[in-house]
């Protein structure tokens, strides 16, 4: 008999959930906005309610292993305390594992929802051959997760993987964390968005002015506007290029890794910000440069789109339950090789 397990996608504007087949075979999503306003009972009852439902319809046919859990934020993994998310204001030290185990009378697995999507791709995704890997997500923020011998890396307190506020240029603008220059102020759709406003307000970018008169801006709207030559919007991508390729030099350089996976909504915009990326990591990172043939040109060290979309942390949430169960597995058989 096939497993499966539930993946939850929890984000401040979308809650999505899924039951997927140990083979990575989807069996039924379920989408919905996450109705913070309403209060964390609701959206946690409303996620144990369709978990259930889910979970109920497929143990007929399937094992059930368990439930894993993606949620936005900063989590004390030790407890299960959702130590703050800037997106869910309302969670800050929140027991989110333990109120939603407590619902369903079943083990729940939390982890952070960029260490999801990293999960994600290297199960299923564009990092299923690769020995190790970094992940970031180019979202409202930027997220970053690590990969190591097929483990997610939390670091001492599980806080490893904030790429998103590596300082890549000093001066740069002030950031939410308290520091400036942060990677999540070039290269985050709130931060293309911000700097589009910002060459609006200039009276300098007449061509992002008129695409948005019947629409609102986004980082989706910049992108267009660089697809058709304009200056202004062209410039903001070589911005969030040049800043990504600064934080990929110095992961690249530090970790050493075989491959970097860029992901979230404005990875879409990748023919727009990769070029200005390359120049610059290819200038500023010795082992980027000493992993290139240069005949070729190719490197070993791949940076690369992500594969799966906004589908990475669903399947990476899903995959959690798997490996603890694998894990679990691999316990008792050593135990047993002791004994005998």
């Amino acid at each position: 008999m096939l497993s499966f397990a539930i993946g939850v996608d929890l984000g401040g504007t979308n809650l999505r959930i899924a039951a997927i087949e140990e083979t990575g075979r989807p069996l039924e999503t379920f989408n919905t906005s996450t109705e913070v306003k309403r209060g964390r009972d609701f959206v946690i009852d409303e996620m144990c309610r369709v978990i259930q439902v889910l979970s109920s319809k497929f143990s007929h046919t399937h094992q059930f292993l368990g439930t894993g859990v993606g949620i936005p934020g900063i989590i004390e993994m030790e407890s299960g305390r959702l130590h703050s998310a800037a997106n869910l204001p309302d969670w800050k030290d929140y027991p989110v594992k333990a109120e939603i185990e407590e619902r369903l009378g079943s083990p729940v697995v939390l982890e952070n929802d960029a260490n999801c999507a990293a999960l994600g791709e290297k199960w299923m995704g564009a990092g299923r051959d690769a020995a190790g890997l970094c992940m970031i997500t180019l979202g409202t923020g930027v997220g970053g997760a690590f990969i190591f011998r097929g483990k997610i890396w939390h670091g001492m307190i599980g806080m490893a993987g904030e790429v998103g506020h590596m300082c890549v240029a000093a001066q740069g603008p002030a950031c939410g964390c308290g520091g400036r220059g942060c990677l999540e102020q070039f290269a985050s759709a709130t931060a293309i968005r911000r700097m589009a406003t910002e060459a609006i307000r200039s009276g300098n970018a007449s061509g992002l002015a008129n695409a948005i008169r019947n629409q609102e801006l986004s980082a989706k709207v910049v992108f267009q506007q660089a697809l058709l030559g304009d200056r202004v919007a062209t410039q903001i991508f070589e911005t969030a290029g040049v800043a990504l390729g600064t934080a990929l030099a110095s992961l690249v350089n530090a970790l050493n890794l075989p491959m970097y996976i860029i992901g979230g909504g404005v990875a879409k915009a990748w023919p727009a910000f990769s070029p200005a990326m390359y120049r610059e990591l290819r200038k500023q990172s010795v082992v980027f440069r000493a992993g290139e043939d240069e005949h070729t040109h190719v490197n070993r060290t791949v940076i690369t789109p992500a594969e799966l979309g906004s589908e990475a942390g669903l399947i990476g949430a899903a995959r959690l339950p798997m490996i603890l169960k694998d894990s679990h597995h691999c316990s008792h058989i050593r135990v047993a090789a002791q004994i005998a």
